[in-house]
């Protein structure tokens, strides 16, 4: 969410194989641990004595390391009062720690020819670095001061308040549409308030933060016990563990973070909300359906009905909107807006939206809209739909893994362990949408894609500002 990033080193780094192998049983009780086929990564799972879960995954092809650090907490687990918390306290961490003041972080690491960023999502916050292989042993020690003792007073607090607040602003407040689909859409959706407020930040809970807050916040969260180290690319897994033992072996684990509650009781009964924009010039529409539990058989149906719907210029959705009706120009869409369907940890949307033309109504494309998912509702779909998502489906997870920082495949690893404290997960991904049939797909689609499981929000241009503001509720 901060806007650190800067283009990534290295070439593509392939890590995919045709050939079947066989990957042990972990304790994954969602998914069928046997042989399976495609991808296959190396793994290497520790944990240390403070808790600290460490991977590693060594692939020589090009001479670069991935270091990424997860902590177990992001915008669910911030408390009421503080919305936008966890966001802040993301960029509170890039202010310097004891050995390391303000700015020589970022110098460590362009100096040696690498680059690093940070982000918050719904259930982690993370940090990563890609570096040169012989940078890889600073690198660990940067992140492990960073753990045991970052910067944070009274004038760094009030100096990133005022940050994240101008991206509040910049983001959301002061942009056509602004948070309407990842922040808005999901506060109407959700009634649990850890799922359903405002995870960018109320200006007001931003302002009133203080350092008895941060201090709470990072006893609680940032602690190795709510932490996973993963290291990816050309390096010496003995070696690297060795670096991580000295570099983390020696802070403190903390009492665990408080069990929250995250569930959403089953929707029964269809949800509308308006948002009135000043500077949207267009009337836009987005819905959004409760997905399955993640990792269960129909969490990797609706993937495909995700693909078949909404995914590429083929897409059912797409189809009928765009070429068919032409009420708007494009449709997208997806599963979990703010990552990929692999790193979250908890309730979740499907969803999908569209800018569309004002000539026509929301009860006329919500009808068309209808027409379309009711014809995966009531007919299993064919076997070539099938075989061309799973196609697709492939393709996106080997995208995300193949990617050239090898950020993509530190991320999945990262998320595993940290969610299921198996990132060998990542070996079985494919084998849950080989098991995927056209009759699981409908039987998907019968309970997942009803009416009464979805929430629907418009966003009506309001160039004077005459309307109210927002109809459609907090989520409380």
């Amino acid at each position: 969410m901060s806007n650190r990033y800067f283009a990534v080193l290295g070439a593509l780094a392939l890590f995919a194989c045709s050939e079947p192998a066989t990957t042990p049983a972990t304790g994954d009780n969602t998914e069928t641990q046997s042989t399976v086929s495609g991808l296959q990564v190396d793994v290497s799972y520790h944990t240390m004595e403070n808790g600290l879960r460490v991977v590693l995954s060594e692939d020589h092809s090009v001479p670069t390391a991935t270091v990424a650090v997860y902590y177990g907490v992001g915008f669910r687990n911030e408390p009421r009062n503080r919305t936008g918390f966890a966001h802040l306290f993301e960029h509170l961490m890039f202010q310097g720690s004891e050995n390391l003041p303000k700015g020589d972080f970022d110098s460590l690491i362009y100096g040696a020819g690498g680059v690093n960023n940070g982000s918050t999502r719904f259930d982690f916050t993370n940090y990563f670095e890609v570096v040169p292989s012989n940078a890889l042993e600073a690198i660990v020690w940067a992140e492990g001061d960073r753990m045991r003792a970052p910067i944070i007073d009274q004038e760094v607090l009030e100096n990133q308040q005022g940050v994240v607040t101008n991206e509040v602003l910049v983001n959301v407040i002061n942009q056509p549409y602004g948070g309407w689909i990842w922040i808005d859409l999901p506060m109407l959706a959700n009634e649990n308030w850890h799922n359903a407020h405002n995870f960018y930040g109320d200006l007001t809970d931003l302002e009133n933060a203080n350092l008895e807050d941060v201090q709470s916040f990072f006893d609680t969260y940032y602690a190795p016990n709510n932490a996973v180290i993963a290291v990816v690319g050309s390096f010496d897994s003995g070696e690297t563990l060795a670096w991580i033992e000295r570099e983390f072996g020696n802070i403190p684990a903390s009492e665990p973070a408080p069990p929250i509650d995250i569930s959403e009781p089953r929707q029964e009964e269809e949800k509308f909300g308006e948002i009135h924009d000043r500077l949207a010039p267009q009337p836009a529409l987005g819905f959004g359906y409760h997905m399955p539990e993640r990792g269960s058989p129909e969490y990797y149906a609706m993937a495909v009905l995700d693909q078949i719907l909404v995914q590429g210029d083929d897409s059912l959705l797409t189809q009928r909107i765009v070429n068919e009706e032409g009420y708007a120009s494009g449709v997208f869409g997806g599963i979990n807006l703010l990552g990929n369907m692999y790193n979250y940890n908890g309730p979740m949307l499907w969803s999908v939206g569209m800018i569309h033309d004002d000539g026509y109504s929301h009860e006329e494309i919500m009808a068309t809209v209808d027409t379309v998912i009711e014809g995966l509702r009531t007919e299993p779909i064919s076997s070539e739909q099938l075989d061309r998502a799973i196609t697709k489906l492939r393709s996106e997870f080997y995208d995300i893994v193949d990617s050239s920082s090898r950020f993509g495949l530190a991320d999945l690893l990262a998320s595993f362990a940290l969610f299921d404290d198996d990132p060998s997960r990542i070996n079985r991904i494919e084998q849950g949408f080989d098991q995927v049939t056209p009759e699981l797909v409908l039987a998907t689609a019968q309970e997942y894609l009803r009416p009464t499981n979805r929430s629907v929000l418009r966003v009506i241009p309001d160039p004077d500002g005459t309307m109210s503001e927002n109809p459609s509720g907090d989520g409380e």
